[in-house]
């Protein structure tokens, strides 16, 4: 929200400074971005007045003008303005000075042949207006020598930020009233003026969605004329960062910036039969006053005539029905929308504006009449005309939210002791109606909320009222109680876990990503069907902040799958990424069911291109399910337990993927290539290996918890290794030969590798053969040749049982 110092003081009578106004501002909670003083920028321009104007020698369009600048030392300027002459009263920028328009920085040099110190300004040049056809023409009594930024009385501009709680501060008055409350002057009344009708409306009004506009005010004004707004009113939109328009749009404007009250002008002449505020019909169109065309449907509430849709309720009008400078009567809406209907609208349709901003937040819904007084006072001051009687047509809501308070509470919940009677005095100053009311408990308060604090529904809401206005830097710092002794550890288990496996993925080359837990509909429904879910569906959000984050994310590969494609749309040619979060599920009966998950995703080149390897290396299903087995380890899964299965979920290339299983049911992790469907649904043109890791699913440690680690003492004895090659069936995995070879003498056996899977001359078709190494560790003492003979025929009739036969 901007605003000018002067648009404040209009409604607020203050000497305050300008720091002194933004630092009250920070102090009651209207945080202060920035403060643009114009000043700075007319740095170096000041008043002169042409002394002589004579033709140049060597352009016909051009004048050598002696100025003075009221130092008694005239200069000489070249000027190619029409308008310059002997006697004006203009603006000169002298050397050093920057131009605001276009940056340039004015120096002394030659035009022509001709020495020019400095440059005669127009009102675009120094962004004061629209007009270049000359220079700027001050009164003839303007001082000569003066800074023009003093002249011109520059004006500073506030920007504050509004959080979405506040749409009372989204007008001028609003902020002057909080600071008036504040201490830092006296709030001005708003100048409202009664406008009687001279004769009935010719425009019927009424509306058809009680439920989307409950109330719709409007009157009719015949004979305007739509010229330039006064210059006053244009100062001030342009501090807001509006563009002057007309005077029938800017006076709207004004209303809106000034009372965070929008308003509508119609061009009469371009409406037909009454205007109706109604629901949208599924399939029909606006062009609105972006020039973009918009389809509507039936849950958006439209302002309409016999023709059609000439406004898309509380956000932005028709461009068809807007005023020109040929508009001579206008129809004036005020009306109350909706909140929640505003905001689905907006959020469908993908158009903000700021008249959408406040009724979507909140506006007073009995500031119609008064705010309808306001645009017609303005009117037929600015553009002149007869106004009509006034159109009333439904009813604004009117239930005023009365809050029982007890002023004990700013202590209890506040911590600063503030007494009732300023507590009353803040409050009323607010615009808070308090009474008191008869209690044994002690003293005891109705207070009355207005109709532009929408946002207050407690008596917590009432003592935060009442603290920042007092001062939230007068609450005291007080050190929270602290039990005797060494400091218990505060992080949870699940916190130490994703701490470590963050870290161990990190070490493992992989950058962690942090993305969105909403999705687009699309990208969820993409992996809405997968293992280890509810099978209960996607959760979508009823008021979501998009359409293009509607849904909660029911894995973490969709936003990083997003992450990928804009790295690789941006140049990059391999990529690591991680995430550790929620995933969310729709259990059982609707439940909520919210996971613990990571996932990892391997995409694009694994190793570039080189002069040892050639071409460059991809990702492939192998990298990805080693980065599964290493991340479950880290997080205390049983990997040595673990079965390599299928059904990885359709969103995997089902020849080159699988999931870690503990037991036939408990997927711990599946792992594997992207389908290629997927990836062309994400618009990724590279091979992506990716590992999902289901947290949640990992059971727990057996026994009580401690700090202390197992004792460790080395073996003794030195370790033995053992070769053995099986010719098995090529279908089998290596995976379950290793476990069950480790598993035939576990008092003996320590460790079992994969080392060799051979397939070719000397194995019978249908077979593989596999080399296992096996670790053997002694305990008291070594071992003899019969117990080494003893575990191999162990280990032999343990691989028999899968179908392997010992390779002669």
């Amino acid at each position: 929200m901007k605003f000018s110092l002067s648009w404040l003081k209009d409604h607020l009578d203050t000497s305050a400074t300008v720091d002194q106004i933004a630092d009250k501002l920070n102090a009651i909670g209207l945080e202060v971005e920035g403060i643009e003083n114009p000043a700075e920028k007319l740095a170096g321009f000041t008043v002169a007045k042409v002394l002589n104007a004579e033709r140049h020698p060597d352009a016909d369009k051009l004048q050598v003008l002696t100025v003075d600048r009221g130092d008694g030392q005239p200069l000489q300027v070249v000027c190619g303005a029409p308008n310059a002459r002997s006697g004006l009263v203009g603006v000169l920028g002298l050397p050093g000075a920057v131009v605001p328009a276009n940056g340039m920085v004015l120096k002394v040099a030659a035009v022509r042949g001709v020495e020019s110190n400095g440059m005669m300004c127009s009102t675009r040049e120094l962004e004061l207006g629209e007009d270049h056809d000359g220079i700027i023409e001050l009164p003839a009594d303007a001082p000569i020598g003066t800074s023009f930024a003093d002249y011109h009385g520059a004006d500073p501009v506030f920007d504050i930020a509004i959080t979405p709680n506040r749409p009372d501060c989204m007008g001028v008055y609003g902020i002057a009233r909080d600071l008036a409350a504040a201490g830092l002057g006296t709030l001005k009344p708003v100048p409202v003026a009664p406008v009687a009708g001279t004769f009935a409306s010719p425009v019927e009004i009424r509306t058809d969605d009680a439920e989307g506009c409950p109330a719709f005010y409007g009157r009719t004004i015949v004979g305007v004329t739509n010229g330039a707004s006064p210059d006053w009113m244009q100062a001030r939109l342009k501090s807001a960062g509006q563009r002057p328009i007309s005077a029938l749009v800017d006076i709207t404007n004004y209303l809106m910036l000034t009372y965070g009250r929008p308003a509508h002008a119609y061009d009469r002449a371009k409406l037909t039969g009454a205007v109706v505020a109604r629901r949208a019909k599924d399939g029909e169109g606006v062009t609105a006053l972006n020039g973009k065309h918009y389809l509507l449907d039936h849950s958006m509430t439209v302002i309409a005539d016999d023709a059609g849709v000439h406004d898309i309720a509380g956000i932005m009008g028709g461009e068809h029905s807007g005023c020109s400078e040929d508009t001579r009567d206008v129809l004036l809406e005020i009306a109350y929308f909706d909140p929640t209907r505003i905001a689905a609208t907006g959020r469908t349709l993908n158009l903000t504006s700021e008249a959408r901003s406040r009724f979507e937040r909140g506006i007073d819904p009995q500031f119609l009449d008064a705010g309808l007084d306001l645009l017609t006072g303005l009117i037929l001051d600015i553009c002149g005309g007869q106004a009509s009687e006034v159109i009333r047509a439904g009813t604004p809501p009117s239930g005023a939210k009365v809050v029982h308070y007890e002023p004990a509470l700013a202590e209890k919940l506040g911590g600063v002791a503030v007494p009732p009677a300023q507590q009353r005095t803040i409050l009323e100053s607010l615009g808070f109606g308090v009474v008191a009311v008869e209690s044994q408990t002690g003293e005891q308060w109705s207070v009355t909320a207005p109709g532009w604090r929408p946002d207050v529904d407690g008596a917590p809401d009432i003592v935060e009222e009442v603290i920042r206005i007092h001062g939230l830097d007068k609450v005291e710092s007080v050190a929270l109680p602290r039990a005797d002794g060494v400091a218990r550890p505060t992080t949870t288990p699940a916190q130490k876990l994703e701490r470590r496996l963050r870290r161990a993925a990190a070490a493992r080359g992989s950058h962690e990503a942090v993305t969105w837990s909403f999705l687009p509909e699309a990208d969820a429904d993409a992996f809405a069907d997968g293992a280890n879910d509810s099978g209960g569906g996607v959760w979508t959000l009823a008021n979501p902040i998009s359409e293009d984050m509607k849904a909660m994310r029911p894995s973490l590969l969709p936003g990083l799958l997003a992450a990928v494609r804009r790295n690789l749309d941006r140049g990059a040619t391999g990529l690591r990424l991680f995430e550790i979060g929620r995933r969310y599920l729709r259990g059982e009966g609707g439940a909520s069911d919210e996971r613990l998950s990571l996932a990892v995703i391997l995409a694009g080149e694994k190793t570039p291109r080189g002069w040892a390897t050639g071409r460059p290396a991809s990702f492939d299903a192998f990298d990805a399910k080693a980065e599964a087995l290493a991340l479950l380890a880290e997080a205390g899964a049983p990997v040595d337990n673990l079965q390599v299965m299928g059904e990885a979920g359709p969103q995997f290339h089902p020849g080159q993927s699988g999931t870690l299983r503990l037991g036939p049911k408990t997927v711990l992790a599946r792992f594997g290539m992207l389908h290629p469907a997927v990836a062309k649904q994400f618009d990724i043109d590279a091979s992506v290996a990716v590992a999902e890791l289901f947290l949640d699913a990992i059971p727990g440690k057996r026994g009580a918890a401690t700090f202390a680690r197992a004792h460790y003492a080395p073996p003794a004895l030195q370790a033995v290794t053992r070769d053995f090659a099986f010719l098995v069936p090529a279908d089998l995995p290596a995976g379950d030969l290793v476990r069950t070879i480790k598993g035939a003498d576990k008092a003996n056996i320590v460790a079992a590798r994969l080392f060799d899977d051979f397939r070719g001359q000397g194995v019978p078709e249908g077979q593989k053969s596999l080399a296992i190494e096996v670790t053997l560790q002694p305990g008291e003492k070594t071992y003899a040749e019969a117990d080494l003979k003893a575990i191999a025929e162990k280990v032999t009739a343990a691989a028999a049982k899968l179908g392997a036969t010992l390779r002669g």
